[in-house]
């Protein structure tokens, strides 16, 4: 079976590294909130050109502990995409805010900057775009409006390290961002792990105590916190990946347009990249009518695939009764024709030419 994703190549590239990192870790009997943590948030708030960087437990933290530290919370309404994993979604909820989802851009199938004003209410707080399989939102628009309106920015960056927009990287736009490394995730942990980064000061300070249970010294609790840390082997671990992110994005840029060249030609839709930005193509995912047929035919030659997503938000069982007549026809088709293909770096040309063949043959029939 080839695999949608294939950490082994990676991890046996770098795998003396990886447990020479992590055998310090064990002998330094320090696991939690030490130098490797505090390291890993220096080196990559320098990557990603932001002042502030904290870690977490995870992405879906690191875009909640976002929210309650730029103090939205109950009552309030965040403008999001309907085309992104439920976190995205659920954090919002968990805050007490209200998801006001809105349609995506047919091209990059990011929330669409054009369509986001109409939406803004008294109770808006915040505008949360993911950059969507690493493809930059309009995040210059949507900061322009965000300014206007005096409301938040925050960037859901959870596919996108390293991606860049108008020569910034993104997570360097807003109020906050936040990363994802799962470990598919183009720069992975061993394990969960996430990364909140921002500008201003205070909410970075605020997080450091969100994330350690509220707590500004020990034995003292200023907020109601969570335990959401970055463990310092998975901060050890990414320090050692973040040294090559540059080359593994690359790579995956490779990867991505020789599917185009081989894929072009056929009544698919291949992925846009927008010019103002760098896509790093944490997902490269195509739109077809023959959706299905797709994943059966590569599936029949033990090829896997994914589909990312076959469900807007708007209508997921848990959200969907809030939103009984919402109509998002630019996601909803989407969803319906997007399947996403293996990537990444260590792929080898062969089995690009492997994929591409079985979908080329299939449209011959």
């Amino acid at each position: 079976m080839l695999p949608f994703v294939d950490l082994t190549h990676q991890h046996e590239e770098i795998g003396d590294e990886i447990l020479r990192c992590i055998h310090n870790v064990i002998k330094s009997g320090k696991f939690i909130l030490d130098e490797n943590v505090a390291a890993f948030e220096s080196e990559a708030a320098e990557y990603l050109e932001v002042e502030f960087a904290v870690g977490v437990a995870s992405g879906t933290d690191a875009l909640q502990l976002a929210l309650i530290a730029l103090d939205v919370g109950e009552g309030d309404e965040v403008i999001t995409t309907p085309f992104s994993f439920i976190a995205t979604a659920e954090v919002i909820r968990h805050v007490g805010a209200k998801p006001v989802f809105v349609d995506i851009d047919a091209r990059t199938f990011n929330l669409s900057a054009a369509h986001v004003e109409a939406v803004i209410t008294e109770k808006t707080a915040a505008i949360m775009p993911t950059h969507i399989f690493g493809q930059p939102s309009d995040i210059s628009e949507l900061s322009t409006i965000c300014n206007r309106h005096s409301i938040k920015l925050i960037e859901d960056c959870c596919q996108s390290f390293g991606a860049v927009f108008n020569g910034k990287k993104v997570g360097s736009f807003g109020d906050a961002g936040g990363f994802s490394f799962y470990p598919s995730k183009n720069l992975g942990a061993l394990g969960d792990g996430g990364l909140v980064v921002t500008k201003h000061k205070e909410v970075a300070d605020k997080i450091c105590m969100l994330r350690n249970h509220g707590s500004t010294s020990p034995n003292q609790y200023e907020l109601l916190g969570f335990n959401s840390r970055l463990d310092e082997i998975q901060a050890a671990v990414l320090r050692e990946k973040l040294k090559n992110i540059d080359k593994y994005n690359t790579r995956r840029r490779e990867i991505a347009h020789q599917y185009n060249q081989l894929l072009v030609n056929l009544p698919i839709v291949i992925p846009y990249e927008d010019p103002r930005g760098t896509h790093i193509f944490n997902q490269y995912t195509i739109l077809s009518e023959n959706r299905d047929d797709i994943a059966n035919t590569l599936k029949s030659q033990n090829i896997e695939s994914a589909i990312h997503y076959p469900i807007p938000l708007h209508k997921q069982p848990v959200i969907n009764k809030d939103y009984p007549d919402l109509v998002l026809p630019v996601a909803e088709d989407v969803t319906k024709r997007c399947i996403s293909l293996p990537i990444y770096p260590e792929l080898r040309e062969e089995f690009i030419q492997t994929i591409s063949t079985a979908i080329s043959t299939m449209f011959e029939y």
